[in-house]
Protein backbone atom coordinates (compact mmCIF):
# COMPACT_ATOMS: atom_id res chain seq x y z
CA UNK A 1 0.00 0.00 0.00
CA UNK A 2 1.44 3.45 -0.87
CA UNK A 3 1.86 6.15 1.74
CA UNK A 4 -0.54 9.08 1.80
CA UNK A 5 1.94 11.49 0.18
CA UNK A 6 2.20 9.47 -3.01
CA UNK A 7 -1.48 9.99 -3.83
CA UNK A 8 -2.16 12.48 -6.66
CA UNK A 9 -3.04 16.02 -5.58
CA UNK A 10 -4.93 18.81 -7.19
CA UNK A 11 -4.62 22.53 -6.58
CA UNK A 12 -6.55 23.36 -3.42
CA UNK A 13 -9.41 25.82 -3.54
CA UNK A 14 -10.03 28.76 -1.22
CA UNK A 15 -11.41 27.35 2.01
CA UNK A 16 -13.29 28.54 5.09
CA UNK A 17 -10.96 29.66 7.91
CA UNK A 18 -10.41 27.69 11.08
CA UNK A 19 -11.98 29.04 14.24
CA UNK A 20 -9.52 31.32 16.12
CA UNK A 21 -9.72 29.11 19.22
CA UNK A 22 -8.90 26.01 17.19
CA UNK A 23 -6.31 27.29 14.71
CA UNK A 24 -3.36 27.34 17.18
CA UNK A 25 -3.72 23.59 17.69
CA UNK A 26 -3.26 22.96 13.97
CA UNK A 27 -0.38 25.45 13.78
CA UNK A 28 1.40 23.58 16.57
CA UNK A 29 0.89 20.31 14.71
CA UNK A 30 2.40 21.82 11.58
CA UNK A 31 5.40 23.13 13.53
CA UNK A 32 6.10 19.68 14.94
CA UNK A 33 5.77 18.17 11.48
CA UNK A 34 3.28 15.52 10.46
CA UNK A 35 4.71 12.49 8.65
CA UNK A 36 2.71 10.94 5.85
CA UNK A 37 0.54 8.03 6.91
CA UNK A 38 1.99 4.66 5.90
CA UNK A 39 0.92 1.07 6.42
CA UNK A 40 3.88 0.60 8.78
CA UNK A 41 2.42 3.21 11.15
CA UNK A 42 -0.90 1.44 11.59
CA UNK A 43 0.05 -0.99 14.41
CA UNK A 44 1.10 1.89 16.65
CA UNK A 45 -2.02 3.89 15.77
CA UNK A 46 -4.19 0.94 16.81
CA UNK A 47 -2.84 0.86 20.35
CA UNK A 48 -4.81 2.15 23.32
CA UNK A 49 -3.13 5.28 24.67
CA UNK A 50 -3.55 4.15 28.29
CA UNK A 51 -3.70 0.82 30.05
CA UNK A 52 -7.07 -0.80 30.53
CA UNK A 53 -6.60 -0.43 34.28
CA UNK A 54 -6.11 3.33 33.87
CA UNK A 55 -9.17 3.49 31.63
CA UNK A 56 -11.28 1.65 34.20
CA UNK A 57 -10.02 3.93 36.98
CA UNK A 58 -11.09 6.95 34.93
CA UNK A 59 -14.51 5.46 34.28
CA UNK A 60 -15.04 4.62 37.96
CA UNK A 61 -14.13 8.18 38.89
CA UNK A 62 -17.09 9.22 36.70
CA UNK A 63 -19.42 6.69 38.29
CA UNK A 64 -19.16 4.22 35.39
CA UNK A 65 -18.05 0.62 35.00
CA UNK A 66 -16.92 -1.50 32.06
CA UNK A 67 -16.99 -5.16 31.20
CA UNK A 68 -16.14 -7.05 28.03
CA UNK A 69 -17.94 -9.89 26.30
CA UNK A 70 -16.80 -12.00 23.37
CA UNK A 71 -19.35 -12.58 20.62
CA UNK A 72 -19.41 -14.05 17.09
CA UNK A 73 -18.37 -11.54 14.45
CA UNK A 74 -18.42 -11.82 10.67
CA UNK A 75 -18.24 -15.46 9.57
CA UNK A 76 -18.46 -16.49 13.21
CA UNK A 77 -14.99 -15.29 14.19
CA UNK A 78 -14.87 -13.86 17.74
CA UNK A 79 -14.88 -10.14 18.41
CA UNK A 80 -15.10 -8.23 21.70
CA UNK A 81 -17.79 -5.83 22.82
CA UNK A 82 -17.10 -3.33 25.61
CA UNK A 83 -20.16 -2.64 27.77
CA UNK A 84 -20.16 0.58 29.83
CA UNK A 85 -22.91 1.69 32.20
CA UNK A 86 -23.51 3.59 35.42
CA UNK A 87 -22.32 1.76 38.52
CA UNK A 88 -25.28 0.18 40.29
CA UNK A 89 -27.73 0.77 37.44
CA UNK A 90 -30.78 -1.50 37.59
CA UNK A 91 -33.66 -2.19 35.22
CA UNK A 92 -33.52 -1.67 31.47
CA UNK A 93 -32.18 1.29 29.55
CA UNK A 94 -31.61 2.49 26.03
CA UNK A 95 -28.45 1.20 24.35
CA UNK A 96 -25.95 3.34 22.48
CA UNK A 97 -24.04 1.16 20.03
CA UNK A 98 -20.93 3.32 19.62
CA UNK A 99 -18.44 2.67 16.80
CA UNK A 100 -14.92 4.09 16.92
CA UNK A 101 -13.32 6.04 14.09
CA UNK A 102 -9.94 5.73 12.42
CA UNK A 103 -10.63 5.29 8.73
CA UNK A 104 -11.60 1.62 9.24
CA UNK A 105 -7.85 0.99 9.65
CA UNK A 106 -6.80 2.26 13.10
CA UNK A 107 -8.29 3.40 16.39
CA UNK A 108 -9.41 1.26 19.34
CA UNK A 109 -12.85 0.29 20.60
CA UNK A 110 -11.87 1.42 24.12
CA UNK A 111 -10.19 4.59 22.95
CA UNK A 112 -13.04 7.07 23.30
CA UNK A 113 -15.26 5.62 26.03
CA UNK A 114 -14.53 8.46 28.45
CA UNK A 115 -15.65 11.07 25.91
CA UNK A 116 -19.26 9.86 25.93
CA UNK A 117 -20.10 10.72 29.54
CA UNK A 118 -20.46 14.43 28.68
CA UNK A 119 -23.36 14.03 26.24
CA UNK A 120 -24.49 10.41 26.09
CA UNK A 121 -23.92 8.50 29.32
CA UNK A 122 -25.46 11.44 31.16
CA UNK A 123 -28.75 9.98 29.91
CA UNK A 124 -28.05 6.72 31.80
CA UNK A 125 -27.80 4.54 28.71
CA UNK A 126 -25.84 1.33 28.32
CA UNK A 127 -22.98 1.91 25.88
CA UNK A 128 -21.73 -0.98 23.73
CA UNK A 129 -18.54 -0.54 21.68
CA UNK A 130 -17.57 -3.24 19.13
CA UNK A 131 -13.95 -4.22 18.47
CA UNK A 132 -14.43 -4.63 14.73
CA UNK A 133 -11.56 -5.90 12.61
CA UNK A 134 -9.57 -3.37 10.64
CA UNK A 135 -8.41 -2.89 7.07
CA UNK A 136 -6.25 -3.54 5.14
CA UNK A 137 -5.87 -6.95 6.80
CA UNK A 138 -9.65 -7.19 7.01
CA UNK A 139 -11.12 -5.09 4.20
CA UNK A 140 -14.77 -4.61 3.26
CA UNK A 141 -17.06 -6.22 4.32
CA UNK A 142 -15.34 -7.20 7.59
CA UNK A 143 -15.66 -3.89 9.52
CA UNK A 144 -19.33 -3.28 8.78
CA UNK A 145 -20.28 -6.96 9.07
CA UNK A 146 -18.43 -7.28 12.40
CA UNK A 147 -20.36 -4.24 13.62
CA UNK A 148 -23.58 -5.77 12.33
CA UNK A 149 -22.93 -9.09 14.08
CA UNK A 150 -22.26 -7.23 17.33
CA UNK A 151 -25.46 -5.21 16.97
CA UNK A 152 -27.54 -8.34 16.34
CA UNK A 153 -25.96 -10.05 19.37
CA UNK A 154 -26.71 -6.99 21.50
CA UNK A 155 -30.37 -7.01 20.48
CA UNK A 156 -30.68 -10.76 21.02
CA UNK A 157 -29.06 -10.53 24.48
CA UNK A 158 -30.82 -7.34 25.53
CA UNK A 159 -32.17 -8.85 28.76
CA UNK A 160 -28.69 -10.02 29.77
CA UNK A 161 -27.31 -6.51 29.14
CA UNK A 162 -30.17 -4.66 30.80
CA UNK A 163 -31.07 -3.10 27.46
CA UNK A 164 -34.42 -2.27 25.89
CA UNK A 165 -34.15 -3.87 22.39
CA UNK A 166 -36.57 -1.27 21.00
CA UNK A 167 -34.26 1.59 22.02
CA UNK A 168 -31.03 0.98 20.15
CA UNK A 169 -29.14 4.12 19.12
CA UNK A 170 -26.33 3.94 16.54
CA UNK A 171 -23.45 6.30 17.32
CA UNK A 172 -20.22 6.97 15.47
CA UNK A 173 -17.59 9.54 14.66
CA UNK A 174 -15.69 9.79 11.36
CA UNK A 175 -15.28 6.27 9.94
CA UNK A 176 -17.33 5.01 12.88
CA UNK A 177 -20.16 7.28 11.76
CA UNK A 178 -19.90 5.89 8.23
CA UNK A 179 -20.16 2.39 9.67
CA UNK A 180 -23.14 3.48 11.78
CA UNK A 181 -24.87 4.80 8.65
CA UNK A 182 -24.12 1.49 6.93
CA UNK A 183 -25.65 -0.35 9.90
CA UNK A 184 -28.79 1.76 9.66
CA UNK A 185 -29.15 0.66 6.04
CA UNK A 186 -28.46 -2.98 6.94
CA UNK A 187 -30.98 -2.93 9.78
CA UNK A 188 -33.62 -1.61 7.40
CA UNK A 189 -32.80 -4.00 4.57
CA UNK A 190 -32.37 -7.08 6.77
CA UNK A 191 -35.45 -6.17 8.82
CA UNK A 192 -33.90 -5.76 12.23
CA UNK A 193 -32.77 -5.00 14.86
CA UNK A 194 -35.00 -2.00 15.49
CA UNK A 195 -32.95 1.23 15.49
CA UNK A 196 -34.31 4.23 17.37
CA UNK A 197 -31.91 6.81 15.91
CA UNK A 198 -28.44 7.48 14.58
CA UNK A 199 -25.78 9.98 15.67
CA UNK A 200 -23.31 10.65 12.87
CA UNK A 201 -20.45 12.99 13.83
CA UNK A 202 -18.29 14.04 10.85
CA UNK A 203 -19.22 10.87 8.97
CA UNK A 204 -16.91 9.28 6.39
CA UNK A 205 -19.47 8.25 3.77
CA UNK A 206 -18.17 8.68 0.22
CA UNK A 207 -15.24 6.91 -1.43
CA UNK A 208 -15.52 8.82 -4.73
CA UNK A 209 -13.35 11.83 -3.78
CA UNK A 210 -15.49 14.28 -5.76
CA UNK A 211 -16.64 17.00 -3.35
CA UNK A 212 -15.50 20.60 -3.03
CA UNK A 213 -14.45 20.04 0.58
CA UNK A 214 -12.05 17.24 -0.42
CA UNK A 215 -10.27 19.70 -2.69
CA UNK A 216 -10.31 22.47 -0.11
CA UNK A 217 -8.74 20.31 2.60
CA UNK A 218 -5.92 18.70 0.68
CA UNK A 219 -2.77 18.84 2.78
CA UNK A 220 -4.36 20.84 5.59
CA UNK A 221 -6.18 19.89 8.79
CA UNK A 222 -6.09 16.76 10.92
CA UNK A 223 -7.73 14.50 8.32
CA UNK A 224 -7.23 15.58 4.73
CA UNK A 225 -7.84 14.33 1.22
CA UNK A 226 -4.70 12.19 1.09
CA UNK A 227 -5.54 10.46 4.36
CA UNK A 228 -9.10 9.69 3.28
CA UNK A 229 -7.90 8.27 -0.05
CA UNK A 230 -5.41 6.14 1.87
CA UNK A 231 -8.21 4.89 4.14
CA UNK A 232 -10.61 4.08 1.31
CA UNK A 233 -7.79 2.27 -0.52
CA UNK A 234 -7.18 0.18 2.60
CA UNK A 235 -10.88 -0.60 2.91
CA UNK A 236 -11.90 -1.10 -0.72
CA UNK A 237 -8.65 -1.64 -2.61
CA UNK A 238 -8.92 -1.17 -6.36
CA UNK A 239 -12.70 -0.86 -6.10
CA UNK A 240 -12.42 2.63 -4.58
CA UNK A 241 -14.32 5.10 -6.72
CA UNK A 242 -15.58 2.39 -9.08
CA UNK A 243 -18.96 0.84 -9.68
CA UNK A 244 -18.51 -2.25 -7.50
CA UNK A 245 -18.95 -0.64 -4.04
CA UNK A 246 -21.92 -1.46 -1.82
CA UNK A 247 -24.13 1.06 -0.07
CA UNK A 248 -23.19 -0.51 3.26
CA UNK A 249 -19.46 0.10 2.70
CA UNK A 250 -19.88 3.66 1.37
CA UNK A 251 -23.37 4.85 2.41
CA UNK A 252 -23.22 7.92 0.15
CA UNK A 253 -23.75 5.43 -2.69
CA UNK A 254 -27.26 4.65 -1.43
CA UNK A 255 -30.08 6.05 -3.56
CA UNK A 256 -32.97 5.05 -1.27
CA UNK A 257 -32.86 6.31 2.31
CA UNK A 258 -36.57 5.89 3.00
CA UNK A 259 -37.39 4.19 6.27
CA UNK A 260 -34.16 5.06 8.06
CA UNK A 261 -34.35 6.20 11.70
CA UNK A 262 -34.05 9.87 12.66
CA UNK A 263 -30.53 11.22 12.60
CA UNK A 264 -28.31 13.79 14.23
CA UNK A 265 -25.65 14.77 11.69
CA UNK A 266 -22.82 17.21 12.28
CA UNK A 267 -19.45 18.31 10.96
CA UNK A 268 -17.16 21.32 10.82
CA UNK A 269 -17.19 23.91 8.06
CA UNK A 270 -13.41 23.47 7.82
CA UNK A 271 -13.09 19.73 7.28
CA UNK A 272 -12.76 17.28 4.44
CA UNK A 273 -16.06 15.44 5.14
CA UNK A 274 -18.22 18.59 5.21
CA UNK A 275 -19.90 18.25 1.84
CA UNK A 276 -20.70 14.54 2.05
CA UNK A 277 -22.15 15.15 5.54
CA UNK A 278 -24.41 17.93 4.29
CA UNK A 279 -25.40 15.84 1.25
CA UNK A 280 -26.33 12.93 3.54
CA UNK A 281 -28.61 15.11 5.64
CA UNK A 282 -30.22 16.50 2.48
CA UNK A 283 -30.75 12.97 1.14
CA UNK A 284 -32.40 11.96 4.42
CA UNK A 285 -34.78 14.92 4.20
CA UNK A 286 -35.54 14.10 0.56
CA UNK A 287 -36.49 10.57 1.66
CA UNK A 288 -38.82 11.89 4.35
CA UNK A 289 -36.47 11.07 7.24
CA UNK A 290 -36.13 13.47 10.15
CA UNK A 291 -32.59 14.79 10.53
CA UNK A 292 -30.92 17.55 12.50
CA UNK A 293 -27.85 18.99 10.80
CA UNK A 294 -25.14 21.16 12.37
CA UNK A 295 -22.14 22.60 10.53
CA UNK A 296 -19.93 24.19 13.17
CA UNK A 297 -18.17 27.29 11.81
CA UNK A 298 -14.40 26.93 11.70
CA UNK A 299 -14.32 23.47 13.27
CA UNK A 300 -11.87 20.93 11.87
CA UNK A 301 -12.22 17.15 11.79
CA UNK A 302 -12.15 15.79 15.33
CA UNK A 303 -11.75 19.19 16.97
CA UNK A 304 -14.59 18.56 19.43
CA UNK A 305 -12.77 15.57 20.92
CA UNK A 306 -9.26 17.03 20.67
CA UNK A 307 -10.20 20.42 22.15
CA UNK A 308 -13.32 19.73 24.22
CA UNK A 309 -13.14 23.01 26.17
CA UNK A 310 -13.12 25.25 23.09
CA UNK A 311 -16.32 27.20 22.46
CA UNK A 312 -17.29 25.33 19.22
CA UNK A 313 -16.70 22.00 20.98
CA UNK A 314 -18.86 22.91 23.96
CA UNK A 315 -21.63 24.06 21.62
CA UNK A 316 -21.43 20.76 19.75
CA UNK A 317 -21.50 18.70 22.96
CA UNK A 318 -24.55 20.55 24.23
CA UNK A 319 -26.42 20.10 20.94
CA UNK A 320 -25.65 16.37 21.00
CA UNK A 321 -26.77 16.06 24.61
CA UNK A 322 -30.03 17.89 23.90
CA UNK A 323 -30.85 15.87 20.77
CA UNK A 324 -30.19 12.52 22.42
CA UNK A 325 -32.15 13.65 25.47
CA UNK A 326 -35.18 14.47 23.34
CA UNK A 327 -34.90 11.19 21.45
CA UNK A 328 -34.54 9.14 24.63
CA UNK A 329 -37.07 11.12 26.64
CA UNK A 330 -34.40 12.09 29.15
CA UNK A 331 -34.07 15.52 30.74
CA UNK A 332 -30.98 17.52 29.82
CA UNK A 333 -28.55 18.38 32.57
CA UNK A 334 -25.94 21.16 32.28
Amino acid sequence: MPDAQTQPRTQTQPRPPFDPELAPFLAAMDERGRPALTAEMLPRMRQLEMSEAELDDGLRARGLERRSVTVPGHRGDPIALAVVQRIGRTGTAACAYAIHGGGMMFGHHLGNLESYDEWLLVHDVVLVSPDYRLAPEHPDPYPVEDCWAGLVWTAEHAAELGVDPERLLLVGQSAGAGLAAGLALLARDRQGPAVLGQVLVSPMLDDRDATVSTRQFDGVGVADRAMTRFAWDAYLGERRGGDDVSDYAAPARATDLAGLPPAYVDCGSAEVFRDETVAWASALWAAGVQAELHVWPGAFHGSASMLPDATPSRRAARALREWTGRLLGSSDRP
